[in-house]
């Protein structure tokens, strides 16, 4: 089959994780689009403003160099970040529970500049917007992602993956995340990848490491999830596994309902709401950027 990214599937970290947790939630996230504005829909809540806002801060310094990066404060850059997610743009029901997340936010990025680290070492950055490549050529099916940070590591010649957590709960065993991010630096840099590593910024002066991935085992499972994938968007066939909703889909179905406010438009034309009836719920929620 001749290579076409426009007519393939493209799975990430995100996508693979909504599908498999739920194929109709997947589907009101990734696949469908609003008649009436031809835009996907998307949710805004407080921990997802809180963990996108330090992510940008964090990932800019990436571009800058290693005497560069630490020379103005993060807060203010924090703070400049912030004015974008304010209010309901950000979820946030009222000035209280914003400067809560504010307030953590920056004792992140303060945490980050009193320790920072890798980060004051040299980096790589992946020279794609979005880094993909091709998981099957014959299965017309891309592979794709963003990774937070790659240390250099001159000793080696290599790279450590880095990647920022934002959330109190820990990335579970399974995840497949540092597996897919190992696959894109593998194929989307020409350094080979030596270490990965989480970052508990909320809480961990230091990293927790991770396990290099079996390339080839962790391929073949990503693969087999993703076909199934885009089996399913041919058949257009996207249940939720429980018969009344679960709690990844039922968001999704309150915006459909009429049930949520619109308060913006994403970076990536997406219509961006914001819950009537769990929009200051605080549980938190990994964030993938």
């Amino acid at each position: 089959m001749a290579e076409d990214k426009y007519t393939a599937t493209w799975v990430s970290h995100s996508s693979i994780s909504d599908f498999l947790q739920c194929p109709r939630a997947y589907f009101l996230k990734h696949v469908y689009r609003d008649p009436k504005t031809g835009h996907k829909i998307k949710i805004t809540s407080p921990p997802l403003a809180l963990g996108q806002a330090v992510h940008e801060v964090l990932e800019s310094l990436s571009t800058l160099p290693v005497e560069e990066r630490f020379r103005d404060s993060l807060i203010e850059k924090f703070h400049a970040v912030w004015q974008k997610l304010s209010g309901k743009k950000g979820g946030f029901i009222n000035e209280e529970v914003e400067g809560q997340y504010k307030k953590r936010g920056e004792e992140m990025l303060n945490r980050v500049m009193r320790h920072p680290g890798p980060l004051k070492n040299l980096a790589v950055k992946i020279k794609m917007n979005l880094p993909y490549y091709w998981l099957s050529k014959e299965d017309n099916i891309i592979l794709c992602g963003k990774l937070d940070w790659l240390e250099y590591l001159p000793d080696t010649d290599s790279v450590h993956i880095i990647d920022f957590k934002t959330s109190k709960n820990e990335e579970e065993e399974e995840s497949l995340q540092l597996p897919i991010y190992f696959l894109l630096a593998t194929h989307c840099q020409t350094k080979p990848v030596s270490r990965v590593s989480y970052w508990y910024i909320g809480r961990n002066d230091d990293l927790t490491k991770g396990s290099i991935p079996d390339s080839e085992k962790e391929e073949a499972r990503i693969l087999e999830i993703a076909k199934k994938m885009k089996l399913a968007r041919q058949l257009k066939v996207f249940k939720c596994p429980h018969k009344t909703g679960c709690h990844a889909c039922k968001p999704y179905e309150a915006i459909l309902k009429g049930e949520a406010t619109l308060v913006g438009v994403g970076s990536y034309k997406e219509d961006v709401y914001m819950l009537d009836s769990t929009a200051g719920d605080s549980r938190e929620k990994s964030v993938i950027l």
